[in-house]
């Protein structure tokens, strides 16, 4: 597991923003901070270098593009052996279907996010892509109501979390 990394509260701030609208610019973002740009631009570079900042996502509406019901397919993988893993994620990954992927513990070995024009494709996507594959046991198939989105993602309050100014100086 990496390290954490000590953040301010300015640092904290400028997180939650960036997190709000990546787009937003240093001049708005130092005015809402309220630090002087060239910090607010050495701060940002200093989360990015650090690994707290990972980069930058465009996000699209799926119905818009064609792909009007999205999914979640529980996988259960038997085997379930290193080397048969491998290949079976590069293959879940590489479907322009797929949105997400996770590896989970519990009775399902995955969970695939899918976005599919219709429930024709939909069933064409598990029984081509999931279940024809021989390490594929079963596939359980949950559609997708509605998405929300939830608040940015900060670290847990604990002694991490300085109460440092601007400047740098403790409060």
């Amino acid at each position: 597991m990496a390290d954490s990394v000590v953040l301010d509260t300015v640092d904290l701030h400028i997180l939650r923003l960036l997190q709000n609208d990546a787009r937003t610019t240093y001049r708005d973002l130092a005015a809402e901070v309220g630090v002087a740009p060239s910090t607010c631009l050495d701060r940002v570079t200093r989360l990015r270098r650090s690994g707290v900042i990972l980069g930058h996502q465009l996000r699209l509406d799926p119905a818009k593009l064609g792909r009007g019901i999205e999914a979640l397919l529980l996988v259960q993988v038997r085997p379930h052996r290193r080397e048969l893993i491998g290949p079976f994620v590069e293959r879940i990954r590489a479907l322009p279907e797929s949105r997400a992927l996770f590896h989970l513990t519990g009775p399902d070995d995955y969970l695939v996010q899918v976005a599919v024009a219709d429930a024709a494709d939909l069933q064409r996507l598990v029984l081509d892509e999931f279940t024809s594959r021989r390490e594929v046991a079963r596939v359980e198939t949950r559609l997708i109501f509605q998405q929300w989105d939830c608040g940015p993602l900060l670290p847990p309050a604990s002694p991490q979390v300085t109460g440092r100014t601007a400047a740098g100086t403790e409060r």
